[in-house]
Formats: structure tokens, sequence, C-alpha cells
């Protein structure tokens, strides 16, 4: 896709693909196809998905209620977190469909800067980590 805007197709909302990017079945067997990370204030949790076309990213964004009180506090920061990643998406490879789920861990209202050093950080192991599994699969 080309722009830096956000696309209806990029957001993740299938009830089957949340379910199995958050479901423990099949750890073992697909280590190598899904993972998780932490960089301060965000939690990544992701999945490749081989079968899925178009093949791009989609994400979806979980402020918890019990981290920020205040609904206008958690909108805030998923309005950060999406700009953030919409600014740092380039870091992940083409043609490769991944689902992520960004997962807010932070106590308190964080300001942007930490949010894009963080999202860069993820993105970048979320990267390393599709280029793991292509060699894998390469073997």
């Amino acid at each position: 896709m080309k722009g830096l805007r956000l696309y209806k197709v990029e957001k993740l909302c299938s009830l089957t693909a949340i379910d199995l990017l958050f479901s423990h079945r099949g750890r073992g067997a697909e280590s190598n196809l899904s993972g998780s990370a932490l960089c301060y204030p965000w939690r990544a949790v992701w999945r490749f998905d081989s079968v899925r076309t178009p093949r791009v990213a989609k994400f979806l964004i979980s402020v918890p209620k019990k981290r920020l009180r205040h609904a206008i506090d958690r909108v805030t920061m998923r309005r950060r977190c999406r700009e953030a990643y919409r600014l740092s998406r380039h870091l992940l490879p083409e043609g490769v469909a991944v689902d992520i789920a960004f997962i807010y861990v932070g106590n308190g209202l964080t300001p942007y800067p930490p949010t894009f050093a963080a999202m860069g950080r993820l993105l970048g192991k979320i990267a390393q980590s599709s280029h793991n599994a292509q060699a894998t699969e390469a073997l």
C-alpha cells in the first residue's frame, strides 16, 4: 500500500484471528510463527499467517481500563499508538501477513516520544522474527 494513511484492511477485527493470536494452542509447533515482546509502555503479541490474502499486517490496540481509568486518557493513548504505528510500519517487511496486538502496560498517560520509540523497537523485533521464521521455513 502506498502512502502513510491507515487503511481499513489493516485493522484486525476478525474474532477468529484474535482468538488465534491470544490462544496458547500450538505454541510448540508454531513457535516460530508467533511471539511477544515488551518495550515499555507497550507490549506486542504477534502471529504470522501464511495463508491469508491480502498479505498485509493487521493490528489492534488495547488500552485496559485498569491502567488508565478515564476514557479520554485511553483514547489519547490509542491515538498515540496508532500514529506511532502509522509512521513506523515501514520497518515491517513487505508482503508478510502478520496479526499484531499492541497492549498498553504503562501506568498513567505516557508522552508521545516514548511511545514512538517503543513502537520502533517492537516493529524491529517483529521484523527480526519474520526473518527468522522465513529462514527456518527455507531449511
